[in-house]
């Protein structure tokens, strides 16, 4: 933990600290960089609750945006849409062939009832793929998305091709919006 502190403190890159929270992210980002946004969002897309995706592809752009960390906005969002189409694969492999008795056992763990996936599969039946293009911006649906469409029985090519057009919406928009942000950090933050 000393480490990660003084890391952090002394900002790894060697550049000005960030303001607010931003600067509480320089250690890991200017560490680990694209394998830390990699990693948090297969993880999320899987449907493990880790922090929000936006925010680790926000942050990962504001540090392109700001010269940060050696990050290009460019490879943040390719490295962005494969973790998350990666993760959404998994979690749809798992619902289509753990069950539901497994998905709603270990489920329990992050407060998923059997009612919220009697309303999920309920959607996900009746508007087919365009609820995993709609679900990638939700918090909460989006980890769960993969594991609904399997235990549905969505057919994968489906599922494939509106996974690809959601994770692809999804990740321009927030790093489009975290590069523009960060280009202007010190203006944006000052009026928040």
């Amino acid at each position: 933990m000393g480490l990660l502190a003084s890391a952090i403190s002394s900002g790894a890159s060697g550049a000005a600290p960030l303001p607010g929270f931003l600067n509480s992210l320089a250690g890991p980002l200017d560490h680990y960089g694209y394998g830390a946004i990699a990693l948090l969002l297969l993880l999320e897309n899987i449907g493990v609750p880790v922090v929000p995706g936006e925010l680790a592809m926000i942050a990962g752009a504001i540090f392109a945006g700001t010269g940060r960390a050696g990050l290009n906005a460019v490879l943040v969002g390719i490295v962005s849409v494969a973790a998350a189409i990666a993760g959404a694969e998994i979690g749809y492999l798992i619902g289509r062939f753990a069950g539901r008795e497994l998905i709603l056992h270990h489920g329990k763990k992050v407060m998923i009832k059997p009612h919220h996936l009697d309303r999920a599969e309920a959607i996900t039946t009746r508007y087919g793929g365009i609820v995993v293009v709609v679900a990638r911006f939700i918090v909460g649906l989006r980890e769960a998305n993969g594991i609904i469409a399997g235990l549905t029985e969505m057919r994968w090519f489906t599922f494939a091709v509106f996974n690809v057009i959601g994770a692809f919406a999804w990740v321009a928009t927030w790093v489009t919006l975290g590069y523009v942000a960060g280009d202007h950090i010190a203006a944006v933050y000052a009026d928040i």
